[in-house]
């Protein structure tokens, strides 16, 4: 069974006043976000509205604490680097032999993933309100806005576009959702 499934027989089985709670947690969780939490909902039996809602809340809750946390380790990490930047010269200052290459000073790179790269062109060419609506075509909300924190993109920024975006794809999924329900069971 996977998790879409667990969740949505969960969702079902519950009493409805914690069904949105559900909703609100599954949206909480990267690759199945707002969209897919809101068709989770609709199909579970939720009002659409109610559905919409809470996956929109769980998501943006989700991406909130992504964002705080990733601006704290934004900062944290061009701190150190500027202790270093200082602590290099007065070294070398000193008189003291200055290795570069010494184990640590590096940053070790790793190649980037095609939907990290696919978001950077995303940024590059529509800046953060493009990359941020056509964001979940290439990675969960949740990656998308800490690449775009880590890129140096101001907080606020990048939680209002996110919020445009997670209430732009939650709804036209919902509306989707309670389309297809609407055929099926009609």
């Amino acid at each position: 069974m996977n998790v879409f499934e667990f969740l949505q027989n969960l969702a079902s089985e519950v009493p409805l006043f914690v069904q949105p709670l559900i909703v609100a947690l599954a949206a909480a969780i990267p690759f199945i976000e707002g969209e897919l939490a809101s068709v989770l909902g609709v199909w579970a039996g939720l009002h659409p509205i109610v559905a919409a809602v809470a996956a929109v809340s769980g998501n943006f809750l989700s991406v909130l604490l992504v964002v705080f946390f990733g601006a704290r380790i934004r900062a944290a990490i061009l701190a150190r680097r500027a202790r270093r930047a200082q602590a290099v010269p007065v070294a070398a200052a000193s008189g003291g032999a200055v290795d570069l290459h010494a184990e640590g000073t590096e940053p070790e790179t790793k190649p980037e993933s095609k939907g990290v790269q696919r978001l950077k062109r995303f940024l590059v060419r529509f800046g953060v309100p493009g990359a941020s609506i056509l964001g979940p075509l290439a990675l969960p909300t949740q990656f998308t806005a800490a690449v775009l924190v880590s890129t140096g993109v101001s907080k606020q920024w990048v939680l209002l576009w996110q919020a445009i975006a997670i209430v732009l794809w939650t709804s036209v999924t919902t509306l989707i959702a309670t389309g297809v329900l609407s055929l099926v069971t009609a």
